[in-house]
Parts: C-alpha cells; sequence; structure tokens
C-alpha cells in the first residue's frame, strides 16, 4: 500500500540498450521465417528474412542518395509497407525519421519541414481529401524544373530529395520502388559498420504533437526511448512469437509505430495492417481472415466496430489481447470489448508522445473491475508522482497534475529548449498537463486534462466523471461534456451525445436519467445531439472545437472577466 501518490516501476527485466537497427537485425535472424509484416490493401507478406532484405535495400539507398547520419527525413503517407520499412530503414541508416500528419494541409507542412530541416521527403501521392503531391508542388514550385535530388526551393531551403509512392513518375522527384534495388556487398558492409557507430540514446524520430494553442512541437525521442516502450507494452499484453496483432491506428503516431510495429518487433509478432485508414469493415474481415490474436484501436474504432451491422457475422474467436487507450475508455466499451469481441485479456494504456508513449498499463491478469475503471498500473523503469498546484505529492486518491519520469521522457522538443523546460523540469520529471489520480494500490485514473476541467460557480468538475455516467445510458453510443461559457456561472456543462442507431433520445430523457442519480451540478445544463465528434488523426476528440461549434449553436457568448 502506497502513502502517497508515487508510484515506481519494477527494474528485474533489464533496459534494451541496442539501437532499433541492432536489434531488427538479430529479430530477423531469430524468427527468420515468421510472418512479419502483413498489408491487406496492398496484397503484401514478408518474413522477418524478407523484411529484412528489403529494409536493407531501402537503407543502402537512402545512404547512396548521400544522407547522412543524423539527417531529418520526413514521411508523409497513410499506412502502408512502404511506412514500415522506411521506419526501420531509418533507424538502421541513423537517420532521423518526421512523421508527417497525414491530415496536414500546406501551411502546417511548410513549418514542420523547416522546423527541423528535413532534408528529404517521402510522400504518398494522395490520401482521401488531401492531394500531397498537389500540396508539395504548389509550396515548391521549383520541383517542376528541378532534377531529382537536387531540389532548391525558396520556401523550403533544407529539402533536396523528394521520394514519392506509386509507379507514375512526378517532376523532380525519385520513386520509392527504385531505392528497393539489391545493394552491394560493399554497401552493405557499410551499412553494417555505420551501425556500429550508432547509440541507442541517439535521437531517431521526431514526432509533433497535435497542440490545442500555438504551433505544434516536435517531441525527438531516442532508440532508447521507443524500442523499449514497445518491448514493455508487448510484454504487458502478452504477446509471443507467433502472435499476429492488427494495426487500424495510424503508423505516423506512437500507437502504430511504437506499439504495434515495434511491440511485434520485440517479440517475433506480426503486424497485420487491414487498409491505409480505419474502416471497420475492413478490420472486421482482417480479424477473421488473418485470425489476428490481438487488436489495438482508440475508444472510437471500438465503438464503431462493435456497431457495425454486420457485426456477428464474423469469426472474432481468435482474439485474444489488445489495447484500447489514445483517449478515455468508456468503462460500458471496455465491457463489450470483453464480452462480445472475446478480447480477455485486453489492456488499457495511459501515455503521450512525450514519453515514447505509455506510462501506465492494465494487466492481463488484473481483475475486471480494475481493468475497466483504470489505466492500470505504472509500467517498468518509469516513476509518477501526482502533484498539487504547488508541486507538492499529494496523498492517494486525491487529484493532480500526473508527472512522470525515466527513461521513456523524450530528448526534448526538437530546436525549442523554453518549450523542453517548461515540460521536463530540472529533475527530469515531465509535466503532462493531465489530472490523474492513485490509489492505495498503485492503480492510476485519468480525471481528464487541466484544461479540460470545468469550474462551474467555483465547483471542479471533471468531464470524464459525467461521460463515464451517460455511457450507461442503453441509447447512447457515444458522448463527450464540455465546459461552455455562462453569464451567472463562468461555466456551465454541456453533453454532446450520438444516439444509436435507431433509437431516439431528448434531452428531457437525458436529465430525467441524471438526476438523483448524481450531484445536481453535474448534471448537464445544455444537451446536444450529433452525428460525430471533430476528431485527429488518432481518433482525439477535439474538444476546443467542440466548444466552439456549440458556442455557435446555443448562442452563448464569452464570460468577460476582470
Amino acid at each position: 500500500m502506497i502513502t502517497e501518490s508515487y508510484v515506481q516501476g519494477v527494474t528485474h527485466t533489464p533496459l534494451i540498450e541496442k539501437t532499433i537497427g541492432q536489434f531488427f537485425d538479430e529479430a530477423c535472424v531469430r524468427h527468420a521465417q515468421q510472418e512479419a509484416l502483413v498489408v491487406r490493401h496492398q496484397n503484401l507478406r514478408f518474413t522477418y528474412a524478407q523484411l529484412k532484405e528489403q529494409v536493407d535495400a531501402l537503407a543502402c539507398s537512402l545512404l547512396r542518395l548521400g544522407l547522412k547520419s543524423g539527417d531529418r527525413i520526413g514521411i508523409w503517407s497513410q499506412n502502408n509497407s512502404e511506412w514500415a520499412l522506411t521506419q526501420f530503414a531509418t533507424a538502421k541508416a541513423g537517420l532521423i525519421l518526421v512523421n508527417i500528419n497525414p491530415a496536414y494541409r500546406r501551411a502546417e507542412l511548410e513549418y514542420a519541414l523547416n522546423k527541423v530541416s528535413c532534408r528529404a521527403l517521402i510522400l504518398a501521392p494522395a490520401f482521401r481529401t488531401s492531394n500531397y503531391l498537389s500540396i508539395l508542388s504548389d509550396l515548391a514550385p521549383e520541383l517542376a524544373s528541378s532534377a531529382a535530388g537536387q531540389l532548391k526551393a525558396a520556401k523550403l531551403p533544407s529539402l533536396a530529395f523528394v521520394i514519392r509512392l506509386g509507379t507514375e513518375k512526378s517532376a523532380g522527384m525519385l520513386n520509392f520502388n527504385d531505392l528497393l534495388v539489391a545493394p552491394s556487398e560493399a554497401e552493405l558492409q557499410a551499412l553494417a559498420q555505420l551501425g556500429q557507430t550508432l547509440a541507442a540514446t541517439d535521437a531517431i524520430n521526431i514526432q509533433f504533437t497535435s497542440g490545442t494553442t500555438g504551433s505544434p512541437k516536435g517531441a525527438t525521442l531516442s532508440h532508447r526511448n521507443i524500442l523499449n516502450n514497445g518491448r514493455f507494452v508487448g510484454d504487458a499484453i502478452r504477446l509471443v512469437e507467433g502472435d499476429r496483432l492488427c494495426i487500424p491506428v495510424p503508423l505516423y503516431h506512437c500507437f502504430g509505430m511504437v506499439m504495434g510495429n515495434l511491440g511485434c518487433l520485440t517479440h517475433g509478432s506480426t503486424m497485420i495492417y487491414p487498409d491505409e485508414g480505419f474502416d471497420p469493415s475492413s478490420v472486421l474481415k482482417t480479424l477473421t481472415e488473418e485470425c489476428c490474436t490481438a487488436l489495438y484501436g482508440v475508444p472510437t474504432m471500438f465503438i464503431a466496430i462493435l456497431g457495425h451491422p454486420d457485426f456477428a457475422k464474423y469469426d472474432l474467436s481468435h482474439l485474444r489481447t489488445g489495447i484500447m487507450a489514445g483517449s478515455p475508455c468508456p468503462i460500458e466499451v471496455m465491457k463489450q470489448v470483453i464480452d462480445k469481441m472475446h478480447m480477455s485479456e485486453v489492456t488499457i494504456a495511459y501515455g503521450m508522445t512525450e514519453t515514447s508513449p505509455v506510462s501506465f498499463q492494465s494487466a492481463t491478469d488484473d481483475p475486471i473491475e480494475r481493468r475497466v475503471s483504470t489505466v492500470g498500473r505504472i509500467q517498468p523503469h518509469c516513476e509518477v508522482k501526482i502533484v498539487n498546484a504547488d508541486g507538492d505529492t499529494v496523498a492517494p486518491n486525491e487529484t493532480g497534475e500526473l508527472c512522470t519520469r525515466g527513461y521513456s521522457v523524450m530528448l526534448g522538443y526538437w530546436n525549442d529548449e523554453a518549450k523542453t523546460r517548461e515540460a521536463v523540469d530540472s529533475e527530469g520529471w515531465m509535466h503532462t498537463g493531465d489530472l490523474a489520480t492513485v490509489d492505495e494500490e498503485g492503480y492510476c485514473n485519468i480525471v481528464g486534462r487541466i484544461k479540460d476541467m470545468v469550474i462551474r460557480g467555483g465547483e471542479n468538475l471533471y468531464p470524464r466523471e459525467i461521460e463515464e455516467f451517460l455511457y450507461r445510458h442503453p441509447k447512447v453510443q457515444d458522448v463527450q461534456v464540455i465546459g461552455v461559457p455562462d453569464q451567472k456561472y463562468g461555466e456551465e456543462l454541456c453533453a454532446c451525445i450520438i444516439v444509436r442507431e435507431g433509437q431516439t433520445l431528448t434531452e428531457d430523457e437525458v436529465k430525467q436519467f441524471c438526476k438523483n442519480e448524481i450531484a445536481h451540478y453535474k448534471v448537464p445544463r445544455y444537451v446536444h445531439f450529433v452525428d460525430s465528434f471533430p476528431m485527429t488523426v488518432t481518433g482525439k476528440i477535439q474538444k476546443y472545437l467542440m466548444r466552439e461549434e456549440i458556442k455557435k449553436a446555443l448562442g452563448l457568448k464569452d464570460v468577460k472577466t476582470a
């Protein structure tokens, strides 16, 4: 039993002190004939031995172009085989992979490439409503008259190489498939020698955080950060050689590339991509036809899968384990995943990009009630404390800000010492901005974001608590609670609800459901019915956009303060 909200993970399993490239080579020998990667929408399959051949070829080609260890290379693409090859090839070549959000448009792309001085960019021609080739050509019209690899663009001064996916040719660009030519023995030997000069603590990945204010920050992660986190996450769900993990989450995010790809690599499991983006039909077909034993997803994905009209027709009997993470996990949804999807060992994980990402995770043998009501206990080799506004560690079960320290904390925000110091203090504690509690047994519960907390007439209200209650209503498919301006109380609660298909629900029904069940001040003042929520590509709800939409819909004005 703990006497204050401070917990420390076990350390009996040593950290992996190798680079991703070194570990990758060893794993590909150890699991040579095991299926490593299945990409359903491209009809591609690779064993670990075949994957190594492709990765080595790409790594050698990137070096042949003149890229050097430490150079930044961006990837702007949906989920596909090229993404995985690039992730492992850049790690072997010592290049720093820069993940570009597939939803970025022109200004965001320009900012990201210039912020980290990318020398190369790998991009898909298009994805969904975005034409990447058109956006880049608009930003760098010099491509039209440039020789491949010799771009000199006024707005992208560092960018020299543009590598496109697909078979068509584009002016000023190289083709990705042309880089998969077999390398010479001398090139393979040079790649191996380069690998020996790299260190586990070297920067290997930059991911831009999707902040709601200001410009995105480039969280810089090392081999040591993400390789170990992928390993410990896999350990927690009891991933083993031969397991088949369905990965419908975006690869550009930690959930896909770290918890997914590196989780599989460290356990000799199979990475399976059901589609280029999330689609519940593709996921259900993949789970059935590939006999998947594990599944990753954010709550909105699981809700969509469970709500699919043909859900009952699919055979999910091979499923055993997986992770629901990325945003608060509704208890009722978690129970359905265990009951209807056969995921008896499913876990919940909590973390953030800046911590590689996972800090807390439930265990497969935790009591069901613990697994559905908390984010589990501290991960190995991590420390966490819950602090109040003065920075003092609070007592168990008291709410405060979650701070974490250990191997998983990022190296810093790229080229931004001031923002790094704001986030990571002088003792190495990463201040997450998340409100949480830790009980006497070390189980953590995420109450919400500090900025999401609603203060109604001086009373602190936590939307997560009210959302969990409203999920119990049989007609509610999904719900988000936000604070909106109120001239009397400063803020009032608004529940935004997606009603289950075929059902009808009224504002009065919702309020009657709450009456006498939760404190009167927690009953939402407003109930707003919607068809969907604004979300990031990774499935995180953008509550700040919801606030603006609701304010406009209800005709509410911001409260004037002195």
